[in-house]
Parts: C-alpha cells; structure tokens; sequence
C-alpha cells in the first residue's frame, strides 16, 4: 500500500502538536484528518473508513483509553498506535490489552512513529498465500 492510499485518523487535544505531525506525515505522502478530542474522533470512525489511526491518551473529556474502546466497537480492525506523555507505560499497556496496536512516548520521534504505522498496515493487509 502506497502512503498516497493510507488514510491517517489524528486524534489529540493539542491543536500546535496535531496540525504540526499531520502536515509532517502529509509531506511523507500520507493523507491525514484530524480531530480535536475523543468525541470528534469517535464520530470521524463512524462516518469514514480510516487505515490507522493515532490517539492520544490524554484528553480532557473522554479519555483516550474510552476513546480507544469506542472505537475498537465502531472499527474492530483499526490499528491504534496511542501516544502517551510523562513517560507513562501504564496506560498505554492498559491501551494494548484493549486493542491498540502499538503505544509511542511523547515526544514523538517521526521516524519511530512512520515505523509503527507501516507495521501496523503491514499486520492487517491480507495475507499472500505463494
């Protein structure tokens, strides 16, 4: 799958930090939507069919870890890469046991991140049987 075709659902609360990675990842060739919160983020997976999408855990409002079990109801094969601050595993093993692909500490390393999201694509693409 070409970056062109991969489409990247954002989710956080900080607008800088959001608008910032989505223009990073959309010079790379990825095709991103961002939302501001859980709520908004939740009703994008209701309305749209997204390839990955990126969520941090800390929010005001619905937590990313709600957010995430919302989500994983709505789209259950939707690889999840959260993103957490304060160096904090916690919550994001919490968020694996959940569903989430994958958890990145804050701040983001873009190429750990790019990494993570061509893994995450790679382990729902179907299978080729030789």
């Amino acid at each position: 799958m070409k970056n062109q075709t991969i489409k990247i659902l954002l989710i956080d609360d900080e607008e800088e930090f959001i608008s910032t990675l989505a223009e990073r990842l959309e010079l790379r060739g990825y095709l991103c939507r961002t939302a501001g919160d859980g709520q908004e983020g939740i009703q994008m997976v209701t309305n749209e069919i997204f390839d990955i999408a990126i969520l941090d855990l800390m929010m005001p409002g619905i937590t990313g870890l709600n957010t995430l079990r919302q989500i994983k109801e709505i789209q259950p094969d939707l690889p999840v890469i959260l993103l957490t601050g304060h160096g904090s595993t916690k919550d994001g093993m919490e968020g694996m046991r959940i569903g989430a692909f994958d958890f990145l500490i804050k701040p983001l390393d873009i190429y750990a991140l790019i990494a993570k999201i061509k893994l995450a694509i790679a382990s729902k693409a179907p299978k080729e049987h030789s």
